[in-house]
C-alpha cells in the first residue's frame, strides 16, 4: 500500500503513517490504537505555556507614507489618550507622562517622519512581552481603483512597506511567519524567537466578497497557525460592506456569512498522530480573533447628535487638550481637601465620557445584528467598549470628527472580536437545545395538546425574538478552561482593548487588544520516549492465544565507520558501508514465543509514492532456511496475494538473510545524486497476529560510476569517496581536462597490453596461438555485463577470485589508489588486463552523458546523412578535423575522446607489432588470415557493417579496428537506438556510430 508521504521519509517516518492493521481479523489499526494509548498520557509530554498575543487592526485608507506611524502604536504600545480610550474611565484618571507632547502641539506638527506625539512613553504592552503580534491592515491600496481590484497579481511592494516598518521596531529575533493579501486587505503575524519553534502547520487563505460577491475590494484574509502541536489559532482581518442604510447592513451580515462558509485551511499532517484528509473550516480552531473594519454603525440616532454628545469630551475640560490641566486641578483639590476632592465613579456621572458611551453603544448595529442572530451570534465576543468612536475623523486631528460636507456619523466601524472553541460549543449545544425543544414543542401540539403550555415539564415554548438575549449566557466566564480539538486545558483573557486616538494619519483611529494566553505545548522528546513506552508495553500486552513472534536482528557482522550517520543502537538491519556491486548480507532470526504455530511472511511494504511496491524493495532480497508452505486454495485475507509463507512451530525458530547488493546504474546514479536512499521498511506478517516492522538500511558510498563527465573532472585528487556526504555540482571548480578516473583506467589498460604481450613472447610455447590473433577484440569483451551486475547475478554463491579482484578495482577507482593493490602479487598479467578492460569498457557504458552526447551526435549524424545525400567523402584527415570541431563545443568531451581513441590506436600498433613479429620470429606457426571476431555481429554490428567486416578479411588491422569501433560505438556515444538492431533507420544510425569511432583509429599517415 502507497504512502501519502514525500519519497523523501525516512523509515521513523513511514512507520508512524497509514499501515496494514496489526490485528487483521478483530479488525483494528495498530496506527490509531498506538496514538490512542499515546494520547491517554498526554499530561506526561505537554508543559504548560504562557504568552501574550496582540492583535492590531487599522484602515490606512490608503495614505501615502502611513506606514511610518505603524510601529508605534502596535509594537510599542504608544498613542493612547487615556481620556478617550477608557483607561480613566473609573476615576484612577492616568495623566500620562510629563514630557508627552501636548495634542494642541501635535496637531500643528507637520512631519515626514510620524504625527504620533513625542515622548510617549507607551500604555499598552508591546516589544519583547509580546509572543505573538497579528496585525490586519485594510485599504493599504485603493480598493475602489478599478487598476487595482482588476489586478492580476498582488504587487508586494505595499506589503514590503509595512513590513519593513514593522522589523524596525520588533524586537531582535521576532520573525513573520504568516502573510497574506487580498488587494486591500493585509495580514501580517510575527513570532517571538521563543514562539518559532512552537508554530507549526501554518495555512493561510483569502475569500473575496465584493463586486459581484468575489471580487477582493471587500473580503477577508485569514491565517491559521498550530502552537505547540496543541492549540489552533486563527486570525481573520476583513473589510466588510460600507453604507449606513438597511442594504448595506444585510450585505455586511452576507460578507460574515461568506467568509466563514468560504474559508478553508490545508489540511494539518500528524496533529498529534492523525493525519486529516481536508483542510478544517473556521469553527474548528481553538481561538479565534475577527478583526478589521467591519463597517458597522449606530442606528436609529441622527448623526448629528451623536456628533454632539462626542465632541462635548473632545473639547471641554475633560478633553485631551487640557487634560493635562485637568489632572494639575485635580492633584491641587486634593491638596487642599480629601473630601471635596473625593471623584464621582464614571458609571454615576451623567456627565462621563462612560455614560455618553453607555448611551450610544445600545445603538450599536453589531450587538445589535449579534442579539438578532444574523451576524457573529455564534460564540463571538468583545471586550468592553470603553474608546470613543474610531470612524470617522479629520485627518491630522485627535478628536475632530468629519468636518466635510458629508458630516459622517462617527461610529465604532472598526473592532476586534474573539471566540474559544468553549463559546462555539456552547452555542452550538443552545441551538440544538432549542432545536430539540421546537421540535417537542411541534409534537405536543400535533397531538393535540393545545392546552398544555401550563405544563412546562410538557410543552417548550421558544421564541428566537424574544429569547435571542440569552446567547450571551455562556460568554461571561472568561476565566474558565478551554478545552482544545485535541483535549488538553488551555485559558486565555482579554488583558486591554483600546484605540490609539493620537494616531493622525488616517480617518480611522487604530485598535490593538492583548490576549493572555496559557497553553499546554508538546514537548517532542518526550512524547518520542512515551511513543517508545506505549508500544512496548502494547506489544506485552498482546493476547496469550494469538500467535507471537520475536525478531532477533544479527548484530555481529554489522561494521558501522566513523563517516556512518547511522546510530549504533539502530533497532532494525544496518548493513553499514555499502560499496557499488558488492552484496552486504545480515541474519534475522524469528523465533516463536508463543504458544501456537505462527505462519509468517513478507508483505508488500508501505512504499513512498513513485517507489516501487513489493515485500522488499528493489536492491534488496529475502531468503529463508527452509522451503515455503504449498499454495493455499484460497490465499488468506491477511497476506498479500503470491506472498510466500513459512509456519513456525512453538519455540521454534526460523533464519532469514536479508542480502544488499546495488547493481542497476539507474539505482547507483539516484543513490549519488541523493535522489534515493537506502533506507525502507519490510513488514513481517503474522497470520492472527500483529505485524512486526523491520526497519533496513545502509550508508552508500558514492561510485564513480553513473556519472556526468561534467562532475567527475571536478571530483579532486582522492577519489569521489573523498566528498562522501557532499554531491558534485557545478559549483566546485574543475579539477581535470578529461575524468581522472578515464586518465587511469587507459593508462592501465595500455601498460598491461605492453606486459601481457611481453609475456606472451617470452613464455609461449611451440603452437601457442596469441591470444590478440584468436580473438580480434581482444583485449576488450564483448559488451554484456561482465560483471554480473546488470543481469542479476546469483549473489547467494561465494564470489570467485575473478569477482573479487573486480570489485576491488571498482574500490581503487572510487578511492584514487593503485590498480595493482586490487590483485594478488602473482596474479597473472593476462587475468588483470581482462578486468581492467572490461572496466573501462563498463565505466563508458555507466556515463550520464557519454563521451558524446545526445545533442552531439544529433550534429554528427545531421553531416553524415548530408554527405551521403551528396555522395560526398571526406578523407579521414578531414573527417578528423570536422568531428574535433563539433566536440570543440565541450572541451572535456573531445579530450575524453581523443583520450580513449589514441589509447585503443596504440594498442593497435603494439598488437600489429607483436603479430609481424610473431611471424618473423616463427612463434605460433601459420598466423596467416584474420583474426575471428568474440563479438555477437548479429547483435552488435548492423547488416551493411557485418559486410564491410567481410570484406576485410585481407586486411586484419582493418577488421581490427572495425571490432574495437564495434565495441566502443555503444559504450561512447549517446543515441537512443544504437545497439538495438531493428529497422533500417537503426542499422544506419548504427554504422555511422561505428564509422565515428573507426575514423580516429585509422593510420593518419596512411589514411586507411
Amino acid at each position: 500500500m502507497a504512502s501519502s508521504n514525500p519519497a523523501n521519509r525516512s523509515s521513523v517516518d513511514l512507520l508512524d503513517s497509514t499501515i496494514p492493521g496489526a490485528f487483521p481479523h478483530a479488525q483494528i489499526s495498530t496506527h490509531q490504537t498506538l496514538s490512542q494509548a499515546v494520547y491517554a498520557r498526554r499530561a506526561e509530554y505537554t508543559r504548560p505555556r504562557r504568552i501574550r498575543i496582540k492583535v492590531g487592526s487599522w484602515n490606512v485608507a490608503a495614505l501615502k507614507g502611513i506606514e511610518k506611524d505603524v510601529g508605534g502604536w502596535f509594537v510599542d504600545g504608544r498613542d493612547v489618550e487615556e481620556a478617550m480610550a477608557g483607561l480613566a474611565l473609573e476615576g484612577q484618571q492616568t495623566c500620562g507622562s510629563d514630557e508627552r507632547e501636548s495634542v494642541k502641539d501635535q496637531e500643528a506638527r507637520r512631519t515626514k517622519e510620524t504625527t504620533l506625539p513625542w515622548g510617549d512613553p507607551g500604555t499598552v504592552p508591546g516589544g519583547d512581552e509580546i509572543g505573538i503580534y497579528a496585525l490586519g491592515l485594510q485599504e493599504v491600496v485603493d480598493v475602489n481603483s478599478p487598476a487595482e481590484a482588476l489586478r492580476p497579481y498582488t504587487d508586494p511592494t505595499t506589503a514590503n512597506k509595512y513590513k519593513s516598518a514593522i522589523e524596525e521596531v520588533l524586537p531582535e529575533g521576532y520573525r513573520l511567519v504568516a502573510e497574506q493579501q487580498l488587494i486591500g486587505l493585509l495580514i501580517l503575524i510575527y513570532a517571538s524567537p521563543m514562539m518559532i519553534p512552537e508554530i507549526k502547520s501554518v495555512s493561510t487563505t483569502s475569500v473575496g466578497t465584493g463586486l459581484m460577491g468575489y471580487m477582493g475590494n471587500k473580503g477577508a484574509v485569514t491565517a491559521r497557525l498550530i502552537l505547540g502541536e496543541t492549540t489552533r489559532l486563527v486570525f481573520i482581518n476583513s473589510h466588510l460592506g460600507a453604507g449606513a442604510d438597511k442594504t448595506a447592513l444585510e450585505r455586511r451580515n452576507w460578507d460574515v456569512s461568506q467568509i466563514t462558509s468560504r474559508t478553508r485551511f490545508d489540511p494539518i499532517a500528524d496533529l498529534m498522530g492523525v493525519s486529516q484528509a481536508s483542510g478544517e473550516a473556521l469553527g474548528e480552531e481553538d481561538f479565534a480573533f475577527w478583526f478589521g473594519d467591519l463597517n458597522y454603525r449606530l442606528e436609529g440616532i441622527p448623526g448629528d447628535d451623536v456628533r454632539r454628545l462626542l465632541t462635548v469630551h473632545t473639547t471641554d475640560s475633560s478633553s485631551a487638550s487640557s487634560f493635562a490641566d485637568a489632572c494639575s486641578q485635580f492633584s491641587t483639590s486634593t491638596a487642599d481637601s480629601e473630601v471635596d476632592s473625593m471623584p464621582i465613579p464614571a458609571h454615576m456621572d451623567p456627565a462621563s465620557l462612560h455614560t455618553t458611551l453607555s448611551s450610544l453603544l445600545p445603538h450599536d448595529e453589531l450587538h445589535q445584528q449579534q442579539k438578532a442572530r444574523k451576524a457573529f451570534h455564534d460564540g463571538w465576543q468583545e471586550g468592553p467598549i470603553e474608546f470613543l468612536p474610531t470612524y470617522k475623523y479629520d485627518i491630522g486631528s485627535v478628536g475632530v470628527f468629519d468636518s466635510s460636507e458629508k458630516k459622517r456619523s462617527p461610529s465604532w466601524c472598526d473592532r476586534i472580536l474573539y471566540r474559544t472553541r468553549r463559546d462555539k460549543l456552547a452555542y452550538d449545544a443552545k441551538i440544538k437545545e432549542e432545536e430539540e425543544a421546537r421540535k417537542k414543542d411541534e409534537e405536543m401540539k400535533a397531538r393535540g395538546l393545545e392546552d398544555a403550555g401550563a405544563d412546562e415539564d410538557v410543552l417548550f415554548d421558544y421564541n428566537p425574538e424574544t429569547d435571542g438575549d440569552e446567547y450571551d449566557d455562556f460568554a461571561d466566564a472568561e476565566d474558565e478552561v478551554v478545552v482544545t480539538k485535541e483535549g488538553f486545558e488551555d485559558e486565555m483573557f482579554l488583558e486591554y482593548y483600546t484605540a490609539h486616538q493620537r494616531v493622525l494619519s488616517s480617518d480611522h483611529k487604530p485598535l490593538s487588544a492583548v490576549f493572555a494566553l496559557k497553553y499546554d505545548a508538546v514537548v517532542p522528546d518526550l512524547k518520542a520516549h512515551i511513543y517508545q513506552e506505549v508500544a512496548r508495553e502494547l506489544d506485552r500486552a498482546e493476547n496469550e492465544g494469538r500467535p507471537t513472534i520475536t525478531l532477533v536482528v544479527d548484530h555481529s557482522a554489522t561494521s558501522l565507520t566513523s563517516t556512518e550517520e547511522h546510530s549504533s543502537n539502530f533497532e532494525g538491519v544496518n548493513f553499514g558501508d555499502v560499496k557499488y556491486a558488492t552484496p552486504k548480507r545480515r541474519s534475522v532470526t524469528i523465533a516463536n514465543t508463543g504458544r501456537v504455530p505462527a505462519t509468517i511472511s513478507f508483505v508488500d511494504r508501505p512504499a513512498a509514492p513513485g517507489q516501487p511496491e513489493g515485500p522488499a524493495p528493489p536492491w534488496l532480497s529475502i531468503a529463508f532456511d527452509r522451503p515455503p508452505n504449498p499454495p493455499a486454495a484460497t490465499p488468506s485475507d491477511t497476506h498479500s496475494v503470491g506472498a510466500k509463507q513459512y509456519t513456525i512451530d512453538p519455540a521454534e525458530v526460523c533464519n532469514v538473510t536479508l542480502t544488499l547488493l546495488i547493481s542497476p546504474i539507474p539505482l547507483v546514479r539516484a543513490l549519488n545524486e541523493g535522489l534515493a536512499s537506502l533506507d525502507d521498511i519490510l513488514v513481517l506478517r503474522v497470520e492472527g497476529g500483529r505485524d512486526h516492522f523491520l526497519p533496513v538500511r545502509g550508508n552508500w558510498l558514492q561510485s564513480a560510476l553513473g556519472m556526468s563527465i561534467d562532475r567527475l573532472i571536478r571530483i579532486p585528487e582522492g577519489g569521489v569517496r573523498k566528498l562522501q556526504g557532499q554531491k558534485p555540482s557545478g559549483a566546485q571548480p574543475v579539477k581535470w581536462s578529461a575524468p581522472r578516473e578515464l586518465f587511469r583506467l587507459t593508462e592501465a589498460v595500455e601498460d598491461s597490453v605492453e606486459r601481457a604481450i611481453a609475456e606472451w613472447d617470452m613464455t609461449a610455447g611451440e603452437g601457442d596461438v596469441p591470444p590478440w590473433l584468436s580473438d580480434a577484440a581482444w583485449p576488450f569483451a564483448s559488451p554484456q555485463d561482465v560483471h554480473g551486475a546488470e543481469n542479476g547475478s546469483d549473489v547467494a554463491n561465494e564470489a570467485t577470485e575473478e569477482q573479487v579482484f573486480r570489485l576491488r578495482v571498482y574500490e581503487a577507482l572510487d578511492t584514487d589508489t593503485p590498480f595493482e593493490k586490487a590483485f594478488e602479487p602473482n596474479t597473472p598479467t593476462r587475468l588483470k588486463l581482462s578486468i581492467l578492460a572490461e572496466t573501462l569498457v563498463f565505466f563508458l557504458r555507466s556515463l550520464e552523458d557519454g563521451i558524446v552526447t545526445v545533442e552531439m551526435w544529433q550534429l554528427f549524424e545531421n553531416g553524415m546523412a548530408a554527405r551521403e545525400k551528396a555522395k560526398q567523402q571526406l578523407s579521414p584527415d578531414d573527417g578528423r578535423a570536422w568531428a574535433l570541431e563539433i566536440l570543440s563545443s565541450a572541451p572535456n568531451h573531445n579530450v575524453s575522446l581523443i583520450l580513449i581513441t589514441s589509447m585503443l590506436s596504440r594498442i593497435l600498433n603494439e598488437i600489429v607489432s607483436a603479430s609481424l613479429s610473431s611471424r618473423v620470429d616463427g612463434i605460433g606457426g601459420s598466423m596467416k588470415g584474420t583474426p575471428r571476431s568474440s563479438l555477437d555481429v548479429t547483435a552488435q554490428s548492423p547488416t551493411k557493417g557485418r559486410a564491410r567486416r567481410m570484406t576485410l578479411t585481407k586486411n586484419p588491422e582493418a577488421a581490427r579496428r572495425w571490432d574495437y569501433a564495434t565495441l566502443f560505438a555503444p559504450a561512447m556515444i549517446r543515441a537512443e537506438s544504437l545497439g538495438k538492431g531493428r529497422e533500417k533507420e537503426t542499422r544506419v544510425r548504427d554504422e555511422r556510430a561505428v564509422g565515428l569511432i573507426e575514423l580516429f583509429l585509422r593510420e593518419e599517415e596512411t589514411g586507411k
